[in-house]
């Protein structure tokens, strides 16, 4: 790749990763926002959303699989549903054919509640999007979803990861 291209490339991804790491602590706000006003400590809200979303997504959550999506041992993942189960916020089910597979769904009344916290930002969010291109919205979603990749990628390799 000639120099200039190259340099050219580097200063965008300087400025992308900048306005993305600026999005990331926004998020990061809003989460333990959330979290304060569901009453629960930061952990516990970032399980909650992350339990949700994946329900969302048709792939609901193992408690394996949110202890890694979370950072956390197995033990305090535990810990952390045990709260939340006995708070009514999330159910554990064994839905599988495999019985000792336990999949992980929001509490009722948690999709309500996140709806009603979140729903201001989605309409903000809507509205900011209505001015661009459907075709630039789904070249810029094939951009996150490579960028993500390449990420995750960069993380699961152990032997360059710092």
């Amino acid at each position: 790749m000639e120099e200039a291209v190259r340099d050219g490339v580097a200063e965008q991804r300087e400025r992308l990763m900048e306005s993305l790491r600026i999005y990331g602590a926004h998020y990061g706000r809003l989460s333990r926002r959330f979290a304060a006003w569901l009453g629960l400590h930061s952990t516990d809200a970032t399980a909650v959303l992350e339990i949700t979303a994946a329900e969302e997504r048709g792939a609901p959550l193992s408690p394996a699989r949110l202890s890694e999506r979370i950072s956390l041992s197995t033990g305090a993942t535990t810990a952390l549903l045990n709260r939340l189960e006995s708070a009514g916020h999330i159910t554990r089910v064994r839905e599988h054919s495999d019985r000792r597979v336990i999949t992980l769904r929001s509490g009722a009344h948690i999709q309500e509640r996140a709806d009603e916290f979140f729903g201001p930002l989605a309409h903000r969010l809507d509205a900011v999007m209505s001015h661009y291109p459907p075709q630039l919205l789904a070249q810029f979603e094939a951009f996150m979803a490579d960028l993500n990749t390449a990420m995750n990628g960069y993380v699961a390799d152990d032997d360059r990861t710092p």
